[in-house]
């Protein structure tokens, strides 16, 4: 009986290459980057110099609302994307979604901000010290007919007085935060 020894490694077993499970990974990831292409405006994805090929399935991706037709276009995308630099890319999504965020946390604001205002004299004195500049007047009054608004039957609410209110409480805050930079 013959025993079969172990043969030693060759040069030939070494992994130098991806494997298998990480090329389709970094595929998958490409396609993501891709959804997340689709997220972008136009006026976005100019300045990356994409190639027109890559703009064209962009925009058709967009318009297929066929979900089997829209996930081939989908790997279609991550296809062509493989022959670009995705970092470039990844930057300007990771922007745009970070500008949304700040958006979003700004309106957020100047809502708690309008609710703390509408409730108390206290929260106006406050907001008056915090962002100085801001025409005390205008903003007394404002706060003066969103408090009548409220006060008032449902039926009989207009909501124009906290549409302004709000608006002027934002103008406020973006002055601010363009004063802290």
């Amino acid at each position: 009986m013959r025993h079969h020894e172990a043969e030693p490694a060759s040069e030939d077993d070494d992994f130098d290459r991806p494997s298998k499970s990480q090329k389709k990974r970094d595929s998958h990831d490409l396609q993501d980057l891709g959804e997340d292409l689709l997220t972008l405006p136009a006026s976005r994805l100019e300045p990356l110099n994409l190639p027109e090929i890559l703009l064209e399935a962009i925009r058709d991706a967009k318009k297929i609302t066929a979900h089997e037709g829209r996930r081939r276009q989908m790997q279609y995308l991550g296809k062509l994307m493989r022959r670009e630099d995705p970092e470039p890319i990844r930057e300007a999504v990771a922007a745009f979604k970070l500008g949304h965020a700040q958006d979003s946390l700004a309106l957020h604001q100047a809502e708690r901000w309008r609710e703390r205002l509408l409730g108390s004299d206290n929260e106006l004195q406050v907001f008056i010290a915090e962002h100085t500049g801001t025409d005390v007047q205008q903003l007394r009054s404002l706060v003066r007919a969103a408090r009548k608004d409220a006060s008032a039957a449902p039926e009989q609410r207009s909501g124009r007085a906290f549409r302004e209110l709000f608006q002027f409480i934002k103008s406020a805050l973006l002055n601010k935060a363009q004063a802290d930079e």
